[in-house]
Parts: structure tokens; sequence; C-alpha cells
């Protein structure tokens, strides 16, 4: 059952998809509409509430608009050509105005507090009817997995949500108390330490949550609230309380130390040998992905009961990948016998996909001083594994015959071969654009069949592709498949390469300088290596790992930090949280630059925001305000003062 719009969130949620791998033990799904409190009075039932807390999941996750309120806006991604109010409202250009009718930080707060009270009802009949407590944390982890999305996105919210605070509710109320922000940690930190003493070291079924998933959000919860105690940019709060800075190093420390013990006590999770094999769709639910947003294309209830046929942009679709994708099916060619074809066409695999173009990479990124600049591009396998830089031909896969078609210099590109390609930023100067080749303004570099164009001309209109969320399916059968669906693949939320990072981010705060440098070169020393290229599709033999250490600076600062977080999880989702956590939102992201919507624009504009130091909060959603049994004074005190 959907959220309502009163404070009490209803009890149900929705149970209509496989939520865990096909392989081994997995939940059994069955669809329900909702729970009532004797549902949870057995171990048959509570299992029946976890199950729905698992699969709340994708209604958040693989959501595309949710992506978006996480991704553009920051100096990761803007909005593309193809962009609706949803992501031009969400860059804080003249271009849009967020506020709460249009911020799409409503499907969080759509999603969350359902499955908070769903989670309670688990809590409080659980305990009562003597269930396992390592079963009973799975609920107490959820319940702060929520909640801690709700503080980083909005600020204090309610604990209450009918029945008393952290209470399961079961009458409907349309009155709300927000809590302040340290009141809620002090709820998400004693559900999270109560999980990490319940939970068991290895998962009770495939991909079920375990202790040391409980420390990494716990590490990161005592990270995001020392920042916030520390509030070293005077960013605001609401509702309005004091902290007390003084504190903040002992959550740091806390953050620290708790990185460090999963680290040490890993369980069932590893770093994976090289980045590629983390994020290439073969390798799945790899030892390294610590939770995820399952879906199965094989499983009835793999998509919310529905098809991975044409896809509908709805939860619980993954249909996220779609954002970041841009129409390279507007590329054309010469066939061999005359007239023009599509030599790249629409095709359900990892590099492709189907094309939205409604969220397109800062070209500052790719160039010198950026996160990808060419001396990174060079060592680090970060890139090539991240991004699809070149464009395979695939019109034999439609039925076409043709045995080649005309490329750049006039040369012969046959099928599966590259028809356009991304270059670094120094050969650029080297490009003829005046070919305008494939239609789409590339340029001709002398001996190559390729058309090409610099990163430095990324536009709104053409950009990399992020290949780490591409689609995956299993039955194309040499053919283009089925590329209009939603992703069968699951979303990636947690990472055991993660904690490495909080670690790091943690002793910079502490001063710890040479701890710092040893978590994050971890890291670095992995993207150094490189077994496979996904760009050119070949083995290859790489190993940059001690040059990737060599150039890590000797001095870890959180900018360095920021950096890293960007290379290691581009486009995912992380990067609106990492920077308001850092409170470097407005000096990351306050200008950045972008060629135009034309298919031959090259140019770089530079684009100003308006961030505020009260932006940091988003907006409670409008239907939340106008469902409230409020005074209208009442209601608009409830809202974030930005958006009142």
């Amino acid at each position: 059952m959907k959220t309502s719009i009163n404070k009490i969130i209803t009890i149900g949620a929705l149970v209509s998809a496989l939520m865990l791998s096909a392989c081994g033990s997995v939940l059994d799904e069955q669809p329900r509409s909702q729970f009532d409190p004797t549902f949870f009075t057995e171990e048959t039932g509570i299992e029946g509430g976890l199950t729905a807390l698992y699969a709340h999941l994708r209604y958040i996750y693989g959501n595309g608009y949710y992506l978006n309120i996480c991704e553009t806006g920051t100096d990761e991604y803007t909005y593309a050509q193809s962009a609706d109010g949803n992501f031009k409202d969400a860059d804080f250009t003249d271009a849009g105005k967020l506020d709460a009718s249009t911020s799409r930080s409503d499907v969080l707060w759509g999603q969350a507090f359902t499955n908070i009270n769903t989670a309670s009802g688990i809590i409080e009949n659980g305990e009562a009817a003597g269930i396992n407590d390592a079963l009973l944390a799975e609920a107490y982890f959820f319940r702060a997995f929520d909640y801690f999305l709700l503080v980083q996105t909005f600020g204090g919210v309610p604990l209450d949500l009918g029945a008393g605070e952290m209470e399961f509710n079961t009458s409907p109320v349309r009155i709300s108390v927000r809590n302040t922000v340290p009141e809620v940690y002090a709820a998400i930190f004693s559900d999270l330490e109560k999980a990490v003493a319940d939970l068991p070291e290895t998962p009770r079924l495939t991909g079920t949550v375990t202790k040391n998933v409980a420390r990494l959000y716990l590490a990161k919860a005592y990270l995001t609230y020392g920042w916030w105690l520390e509030n070293p940019n005077n960013i605001p709060t609401y509702p309005e309380c004091t902290r007390n800075g003084g504190e903040a190093n002992s959550y740091f420390q806390k953050a620290y130390d708790t990185a460090q013990q999963a680290i040490n006590n890993p369980g069932p999770y590893a770093l994976q040998e090289t980045f590629y094999e983390v994020n290439v769709a073969t390798n799945d639910r790899n030892s390294e992905i610590m939770l995820y947003a399952d879906h199965d294309e094989n499983e009835k209830y793999g998509n919310g009961g529905n098809g991975y046929g044409w896809g509908n942009g709805n939860s619980p679709e993954n249909f996220a990948y779609w954002m970041e994708t841009w129409n390279y099916t507007e590329l054309k060619a010469t066939a061999a016998s005359g007239g023009d074809i599509n030599p790249v066409q629409r095709e359900a695999v990892q590099a492709l996909g189907r094309p939205w173009t409604r969220m397109a990479p800062i070209a500052d990124n790719f160039i010198a001083g950026g996160a990808w600049e060419d001396a990174v591009k060079d060592i680090d396998s970060r890139y090539d594994a991240t991004f699809t830089l070149r464009y395979h031909t695939n019109f034999h896969k439609a039925g076409i015959s043709e045995p080649y078609v005309i490329g750049a210099n006039g040369m012969q590109v046959g099928p599966d071969e590259v028809f356009f390609s991304w270059v670094p930023e120094r050969d650029d100067a080297a490009i003829d654009y005046t070919a305008n080749g494939g239609a789409l303004g590339g340029g001709e570099l002398p001996g190559r069949a390729d058309f090409v164009v610099g990163v430095n001309h990324i536009s709104r209109k053409k950009y990399p592709i992020n290949w780490k969320l591409g689609m995956y399916r299993t039955d194309n059968n040499g053919t283009l498949g089925t590329p209009n669906g939603g992703s069968p693949r699951p979303y990636v939320i947690a990472k055991f390469s993660e904690l490495y990072l909080i670690g790091a981010e943690a002793a910079v705060k502490l001063g710890k300088n040479s701890d710092a440098r040893t978590l994050v070169n971890v890291l670095r020393a992995r993207a150094g290596k490189q077994t496979f290229s996904q760009n050119d599709n070949t083995i290859v033999a790489v190993d940059n790992s001690a040059a990737m250490t060599a150039a890590t600076p000797s001095t870890i600062t959180i900018d360095f930090i920021l950096d890293e977080r960007m290379r290691e999880f581009w486009g995912e989702g992380y990067r609106w949280f990492d920077l308001v956590r850092t409170q470097t939102w407005a000096q990351k992201a306050g200008t950045y630059r972008i060629a135009g919507n034309g298919a031959t624009d090259r140019e770089l504009q530079t684009y100003t925001r308006a961030i505020k130091p009260e932006h940091y909060l988003r907006p409670i959603p409008q239907g939340q305000i106008d469902g409230l049994e409020l005074t209208e004074a009442e209601k608009d005190n409830y809202q974030n003062p930005a958006y009142r």
C-alpha cells in the first residue's frame, strides 16, 4: 500500500518481487497488500515482514527519479538535452526551481515511513512472541537504514508515527511533530548498535544483512553526525537545535574504529581483484556487494510482477540507467550498398541499453584538473570500467546484412568494430571536426576508422554512458534483445570498498594522515590492475598499482577523498550525500561547464548554480504538508525554511 500523507504510515508494504538471487537459499516473496498486527506474532509472519523490508529497497534504488535527486545538481551530473522539470529543477540553475512540489526526494519520503513502521511492528510483536534476536536484528537494521536516509535528506523527522516514539502504529493520524537531528541520530545509533550485536557474521539467506552491513552503516552514520556536529561551514539545520562541535571528534573516532573493525573482520565480504569485476553484470552479487535491491529476469516476482519488455519508468523497475544514457542511436553511417543506416542500434547490453538523455556528466571532470583528467585516465582502470567510451557497430544483430559501413577517413567499419569514440583531451587538437561524422559532430584522426570527439567537448546531447549501471540479459541470442525494459540486474546499494573510504575520511578528520593514505591506497592499488578492457572487449594484462599509489598525495585532504569517492562510486547515487555531509556542495558544484544541446555543439559554456546553505536540506513533499491537520502557520513551520 502506498504511503499515506498522514503522519502514521500504513502498516503494509508491498511484497511483489523476488528479493534475492536464484542461487542458494533465498527469501520467498508472496504478494501481500498489507499486514495486520497478528501477522507478526509468529516466525513465519516475521519472515514475511522482513521480506517486505528487503522488497522496499526496489521502490527507492533503481528508481531513475531518485537517482536524479542524488546526482543532478552535483559536480558529477547536470540535466541533459531531453530532460524535463524533474532534472532541470534539481540542477539549481535558472533552468528550473526545486521546491516542495517538484523535489523527487518524495520517492524516499513516500517509502521510508511505511517500512519504518513495518520494522517497528516486527520488533515490537516479535520480541513479545520470543522471536530469535538475530532475525529481529534485521528489522532494527532497516529501521535505522531508512531513518539515516531521511535525516540526511530532510533534517529532523518524526520518530512518533502516532503511537509513541519508535512504536508500531495501526491508527491513522493527521498530525505530526518533527524530532531534532540529534534525537533522530540517537535512534539510529541505538538500532544499528543492536543490529551489530545481534546480526550473524554470514547472511541467513543470500543477500540478507549481517554484522558487517550494519557496521558499514553505523560507521557512516557516526561519520555523518560528526560532520553535522562540527558544522565547519555554518550550514543551518531544522528543526533548530544546538550542536556541540566539541563532540565531533568522538564520532569521527567511532567511525574510524567501526570501519577498521569491519575491514579486519570481513566475514563473507572481500574486495574483487579488479574494479571491472566489481561492476560487470556477469559477476553481479559478488563478495564486494553488501546490500542490493534485487531483480532477476527469470523470476515471476523479479520486477514487482511486471515483465522486462517495455519499461514504464516506474518503481519497482530498475530504470535508473536510462537517465545517464544518451541517444547513441542517432549516429548515422553510409552502408556498403549506399543509403544511411544506424550503425549502433539500441541493444540490451551493459554498454548501451535504453537512452533517455536526462542526465549528462559535467565536462570539468574529464579535463585538466578534473577527477578523470588525462593523467588519471592513463593509469586508473576505473575510467574504462565506469564509462562506455567506444561504440561498436551492432547493425548486423538487427538483421542488416551489410558487410560494413563507411566510417572516418572513408574507411570501412565492419560488424562489432568501433564506429564512435570519446578520446582524451590531449588528442583533441589533432581532430578534424569538419567531417561532422556520424551526423553528431564526430571528427577524424589520421589512420582511424572511428569518428571521435574529445572529452573536453562533452555536451548535453552526447556524453560517455555510465557503464556500471547498464542493463544485461542472458536471452539476446545474437540479436539486439529486449533493450527497452527495466534492467533485470540488482541495483547495488552498499559495497565493502566504501569501508576504506569511510575510514580514510574519518582518519583525515582525526589528523591521522598516514592511516588515511594507507586505506585509500588499498583501493588505488586495486584500481591500477586491469585484466579486461570493457571498451575494447579484450583481455589485457596491466598493472599500474605502483604508479597509482605513487601518485597518491603525501597529505590526504577531504578534497582528495571526495575525488576518490567520485572515481569509485561515479553516478551511483552517492554524490549529493557526500557533498552535503562534507558541507562542500556549493564549493564543488556551484559552477560547471558543459557544451550545449545541439548535435554539433562542442564549446563549453559556464553555468552557475544558486546553492544556498539552507538548500542542504531537501523540502518535505508538498503532499505530506497538505495532508496534515494543522493550522496554516503550523504547516509552514513544519516545512524546511528554504521551501516555505
